[in-house]
């Protein structure tokens, strides 16, 4: 199956500190890491990993930055042809702290993924597409009206959206603070809409009634940073396979809960054999 996200680019500088700073406070002691990032990515790399030809189309800084972001994709083999450098913004940059209990607080500088404009896209997106909202709302909207196929759009982070993407998503992905943000208008459109709870488990609603509900697998958090990009990526590669939803959430679930156990956005994205090997206990 081919999938093209469109979506941002991040160079993720991780400090994992003994605890998560309180407004004003600053915390030492900590350790810190550099992973590739941002959601597009993160959401490419796992649909990757988990089976799909996953292509991204997205803009990066001219910078050493650049290559960092981009490695982990170039080589599983991403298709990154719709990738473009920016000469005059640098390439995007989350900064994250992570608690032992893999908790975390992230302020991202978005620098190129802001570049990106609709005239970056082709008229055409065949396949399935997954979008996020780190990039110009234009720009998710207009990908979502060139869409062919499938289009799961995972609102996050919260934002205005036009009542047009909404009712074109097939599949809307949110967790509680997003879906508190956007209320009934998620389920006006008639598309399946998912709502993830963390540890919790995550719901599957159509219209507004309840389809499935599924619980994660338990295992040892590490990181959180990245699970639900690995989620929104196996739902759709689930749901695209033809899993029923109670099945293609447990699936998506047990995806989010391997990524919690590893550092990183796409260093702990699984392969399709480890979230086998999770749900089979």
């Amino acid at each position: 199956m081919r999938i093209t996200v469109v979506g941002s680019i991040n160079l993720d500088l991780v400090a994992t500190a003994p605890q998560l700073p309180a407004p004003g406070e600053t915390v030492t002691g900590a350790t810190l890491a550099r992973h590739p990032g941002g959601k597009g990515a993160n959401q490419a790399l796992a649909a990757e990993k988990l089976g799909a030809e996953a292509s991204l189309i997205g803009r990066v800084g001219n910078d050493a930055m650049a290559g960092e972001a981009l490695a982990l994709m170039e080589d599983l083999g991403v298709d990154l042809a719709g990738v473009e450098v920016d000469v005059a913004a640098p390439t995007g940059v989350a900064l994250i702290a992570v608690d032992p209990t893999g908790e975390n607080q992230i302020v991202v500088a978005a620098g190129a993924n802001h570049m990106v404009t609709p005239e970056q896209l082709p008229q055409r997106i065949e396949g399935a597409l997954i979008v996020q909202l780190e990039l110009p709302i234009e720009t998710v909207e207009a990908a979502v009206g060139r869409a062919t196929g499938f289009v799961c759009a995972n609102l996050a982070p919260a934002a205005p959206v036009s009542e047009l993407l909404l009712r074109r998503a097939d599949l809307i992905v949110v967790n509680e603070t997003e879906a508190a943000f956007y209320g009934d208008g998620l389920h006006r459109g008639g598309g399946r809409v998912v709502v993830t709870k963390g540890a919790r488990g995550a719901a599957m609603y159509q219209r507004g009634v309840e389809m499935a509900w599924a619980t994660p697998p338990a295992v040892e958090a590490v990181d959180a940073t990245g699970a639900g990009d690995a989620f929104v990526a196996a739902i759709t590669v689930a749901l695209l396979e033809g899993m029923d939803p109670a099945e293609a959430l447990r699936f998506a679930c047990a995806a989010g809960a391997f990524a919690a156990t590893r550092p990183g956005a796409q260093p702990s994205a699984p392969e399709r054999d480890q979230v086998e090997a999770l749900l089979a206990g």
